[in-house]
């Protein structure tokens, strides 16, 4: 082995709970009873929340009937108060399927990303109407409004990337100004917190730190009173500490700005080493396979250590941005297995973190007083690095008496199989691991029965 690092944990140590760092874009597809699409799948892996955004690609979620403001209502000069003015049946289908799986729905209000013909992201012609509209969709799905129904949606997002820029110039996601947006955002935010004060209303789905959107923005709605229950951004990168770096970056401009009880989810993101020619190409196979994985449980660790509330991945749509899944809907992919042992340490409960001497290890750990678990995986981008010896040192796992610990390795052939089973009998005790770049554990440690 190349080096040896070390890692203690100790489960008398938490500090707060699991974050739901496991939440998603999009929801399962097909049926539980006829085993088709992915819905059994989807529905083992416990994923918290599932944000909709880029629903209408997908046939299965309701296509171009479904989500999208624009596609709900579909004539802007209809009376926004009347429930004929609405088309709601696809998405009602696509809402239920996800709250079938035990998901919770995070509801992104806006348009889809227009690559090519521009539709829904031009600027509403009627600010306060838009506002409305967005009302009786929320009215629909919390309240019965137009035969609908009470799914206590909590999470709701007023659009997304409006500062997004692609390489020549354009703009797919709004065609207005910003000038433009921030007013209509204003509008927006007043509007819906208004109507809905115990709801969260957050956005707007910031593309990039270094746009300097964010720095216009924020400074802006600090000086007109926009309220602000969460701030959402995107970070797609290969490089974990980057991507934590990021998470602490905004959330220090929102408390310069005096949002400092506003809640930060950053919900789009994946692995990206770039965003053109060969270094895209690369990016879409890395996404599908163990080194995608390895980024993506990285990628948890670093966000349940730091100030970030909500890790959203993306995508579970079928698409090339989805590890999880294969295209065809029934192959569990390499981060399936990450987001299913990530579920149980949510499950678990309580948040211990590891104290690491080890570079480009991440981990997190979690107990529920009883019963403890350590996730943790080697990712270092450069593909070429050796193994690691890791020496793991465990405190007060056995206050209520002996304890097995089991070892369960995902790498290039095994997802999650378990390697080895040890007894210890000491309230202080190592575990020693080789650990392979990009591979990952998942101890479990259960009381002897």
């Amino acid at each position: 082995m190349s080096s040896i690092g070390k890692m203690t944990v100790d489960f008398n140590q938490v500090s707060g709970a699991i974050k739901p760092m496991n939440a998603v874009n999009n929801g399962p597809y097909g049926s539980e009873v006829r085993k088709t699409g992915n819905f059994s799948d989807y529905k083992e892996l416990h994923i918290p929340f599932a944000r909709l955004h880029d629903a209408a690609f997908f046939a299965d979620y309701g296509g171009e009937w479904s989500v999208d403001v624009h596609r709900i209502f579909r004539d802007f000069s209809a009376d926004e108060n009347d429930e004929k003015s609405y088309e709601f049946e696809p998405t009602d289908e696509y809402l239920k399927t996800i709250q079938a799986a035990g998901t919770e729905v995070f509801y992104r209000l806006g348009a889809t990303i227009e690559h090519k013909k521009k539709c829904g992201t031009y600027p509403p012609s009627d600010f306060l109407k838009w506002a409305k509209i967005c009302e009786h969709i929320i009215l629909h799905y919390n309240e019965g409004w137009a035969n609908g129904f009470h799914m206590g949606i909590r999470y709701w997002e007023i659009w997304n990337e409006p500062d997004c820029v692609n390489p020549d110039g354009s703009n797919p996601c709004w065609q207005g100004t910003e000038e433009q947006f921030m007013e209509f955002y204003q509008t927006a935010a007043k509007y819906l917190k208004g109507r809905f004060p115990e709801l969260k209303i957050g956005g707007p789905a910031i593309c990039y730190y270094n746009s300097g959107f964010s720095q216009e923005f924020l400074p802006y709605a600090r000086k007109n009173g926009i309220p602000l229950d969460f701030f959402s951004f995107h970070c797609y990168a290969d490089d974990v500490d980057y991507l934590a770096e990021i998470i602490e970056k905004f959330r220090a401009l929102l408390d310069e700005n005096g949002y400092t009880d506003t809640e930060t989810v950053l919900d789009e993101w994946n692995y990206v080493g770039g965003w053109t020619g060969e270094l895209y190409q690369q990016s879409i196979r890395t996404i599908m396979g163990l080194k995608g994985a390895s980024f993506v449980l990285g990628a948890m660790c670093v966000g349940q250590a730091s100030s970030l509330d909500m890790l959203m991945y993306y995508d579970a749509r079928p698409c090339k941005f989805n590890g999880i899944f294969g295209l065809s809907g029934d192959e569990r992919l390499k981060t399936y297995y990450v987001l299913k042992a990530f579920s149980e340490l949510r499950e678990l409960g309580g948040y211990v973190k590891p104290v690491l001497d080890c570079g480009n290890v991440y981990a997190a750990a979690a107990t529920d007083g009883k019963e403890h678990a350590i996730l943790l995986t080697y990712y270092d981008k450069n593909e070429q690095e050796s193994a690691k010896s890791l020496k793991v040192t465990v405190k007060n796992a056995c206050s209520q008496g002996p304890v097995i610990v089991e070892y369960y390795l995902l790498d290039e052939g095994k997802d999650l199989k378990l390697m080895r089973e040890e007894r210890f009998t000491s309230n202080e005790f190592s575990a020693y691991l080789d650990v392979e770049n990009y591979n990952a554990y998942l101890l479990r440690i259960r009381p002897k029965e």
